[in-house]
């Protein structure tokens, strides 16, 4: 995914549409990476949901509490699902959305002769909403993929993604972020433990 303006703007690639969109949320420092239209703009160009240079002038504030009413509702479903408990009116709200129609797609020759993607038309709130929820309800109802699902270790963050490493041993969302402050700090724990 795409990084953002700067260090701590940098938007998280889990792998995964619904899982992106959760990792938005308010991290340990409080900041909510969708706190504006303009921002939900970039993540949806970001995450590959519309195509980079497509018109998002219709984002609005509506489209931000929509946005972040599904990223809650998905957050407190696979949480549940991590802790194999239910949370039906958080699936009921994700298969609402998920029914809707998909963004419609199609492919057209790029200035160098490649083909590209670009949005058929006008996408409303509703389509990119559904596409995400559908990316939910394919994690949730493959059973690899939900097996692989994880929670980073790393101290102070709770990111969400589907582990595909060889022997499922991944322990972090990121080995260069929170996997590299984990063996920073077990260096100084050992350092601090010389006499």
């Amino acid at each position: 995914m795409a990084a953002g303006t700067g260090a701590q703007d940098r938007w998280f690639d889990s792998g995964r549409l619904c899982l992106d969109l959760v990792a938005t949320g308010p991290g340990p420092g409080g900041c909510d990476r969708l706190d504006r239209p303009a921002r939900l703009a970039e993540w949806l160009v970001a995450s590959r949901l519309v195509p980079h240079g497509t018109p998002l002038t219709a984002v609005d504030e509506a489209w931000v509490a929509r946005f972040r009413q599904l990223r809650a509702a998905l957050d407190r479903l696979l949480a549940y699902q991590l802790g194999g408990e239910s949370a039906q009116t958080a699936l009921d709200q994700v298969n609402a959305l998920a029914a809707g129609p998909p963004p419609g797609l199609r492919a057209v020759r790029g200035r160098d002769g490649t083909l590209v993607r670009v949005l058929s038309g006008p996408q409303g709130c509703g389509e990119l909403l559904a596409a995400v929820a559908r990316d939910a309800v394919d994690l949730l109802t493959d059973p690899v993929a939900r097996a692989g699902l994880r929670r980073c270790e790393g101290e102070a963050c709770a990111r969400l993604y589907v582990d595909t490493s060889r022997g499922l041993r991944r322990r972090w969302c990121s080995s260069e972020v929170c996997g590299n402050r984990e063996r920073v700090a077990r260096h100084r724990r050992r350092v601090r433990a010389v006499p």
